[in-house]
């Protein structure tokens, strides 16, 4: 699914997952997500209001690591597009999104887009020895 950062004022809140994701991907009786943030993972917790007039998920963590994305990008301080793609019963990847809803990845080559139900693991540097 394809979700957008939320912005008050100049600060980014979170993430706005809206009504149509909320029922689709989001059972009532969740009381809190785990999101895959690139190498950190964290525990969401969802509001009453997540499932009725406020389809947005809100964490000091997640708003430090959308504000870093942001500063990453074209500086742009407009919304993020970013890929929330489901990786088990109440945890989720999140992701910059391409133009096309995919996620983005940084590989050796620099950005490319992968499918979003795929893991890719590059390993630098010399193999450990015991």
């Amino acid at each position: 699914m394809v979700v957008k950062s939320q912005c008050n004022g100049h600060r980014i809140t979170g993430i706005y997952v809206g009504a149509n994701n909320v029922r689709r991907y989001f059972p009532r009786r969740l009381v809190a997500i785990d999101l895959q943030l690139d190498h950190l993972r964290i525990r969401c917790g969802l509001t009453p209001g997540f499932w009725q007039d406020d389809p947005e998920i809100r964490d000091p963590r997640l708003s430090d690591w959308l504000e870093l994305k942001q500063s990453q990008g074209t500086g742009s301080r407009g919304p993020l597009s970013l890929a929330m793609t489901p990786s088990g019963e109440d945890s989720f990847i999140l992701g910059l999104a391409a133009p096309d809803g995919r996620m983005h990845t940084r590989g050796a080559a620099g950005s490319s887009p992968v499918d979003a139900g795929k893991a890719t693991v590059t390993f630098v540097g010399a193999a450990l020895s015991h």
